[in-house]
């Protein structure tokens, strides 16, 4: 398995719209596995592909405790979304970064496991909010992206002063784990 870069806010290609994964073989599993290391690496709990510069509709995650639950989602779509939550959130490719964003509180999702077999579940709390977080990745659009401008602003020009000074720095792990 392979640590993959991620990429970082303002980087272009995030905004990326990921094209639907029309195969799932081999490759797509290798792809997957080194989506899972480079996240729990990172560490985060979820990936989406478009963060690491692949434009598929994959994601992967692990809310558990013990990290030992991985999931992977091809091609996800929500079919249902019920109650809304708040709750602070950050992301491997906005490094230090954290803010309350608003969500969905449960929704249905349906997908492909990493064997290419649909499957259908409902999530929760973490869960739930981890998978919003990652689907929208797949449409090109960040958390940040919730917030107001001066906020984006000023969230850009920080990451840019920060990699302007110290290019080679570890992104910042002040926090719990980023989505």
């Amino acid at each position: 398995m392979a640590l993959l870069p991620i990429l970082e806010f303002p980087d272009p290609r995030l905004r990326t719209h990921a094209q639907p994964v029309t195969v799932v073989d081999a490759a797509l599993r290798g792809l997957i596995d080194d989506m899972l290391a480079t996240m729990y690496a990172a560490p985060g709990i979820g990936l989406a592909a478009t963060q690491v510069n692949v434009h598929k509709r994959l994601l992967v995650a692990d809310v558990s405790e013990a990290r030992n639950q991985p999931l992977a989602l091809i091609n996800p779509e929500l079919v249902a979304r019920e109650g809304v939550e708040e709750s602070e959130e950050g992301c491997l490719s906005v490094p230090g970064i954290y803010d309350k964003v608003t969500r969905a509180e449960r929704i249905r999702v349906r997908a492909l496991d990493r064997n290419g077999k649909q499957i259908e579940f409902d999530a929760e709390g973490l869960l739930a909010v981890c998978i919003q977080h990652e689907m929208d990745h797949l449409d090109g659009k960040l958390f940040v992206d919730y917030l107001s401008e001066l906020k984006r602003t000023r969230i850009r020009k920080k990451l840019e002063k920060e990699r302007k000074e110290n290019p080679i720095a570890q992104q910042s792990r002040s926090k719990a784990p980023a989505i």
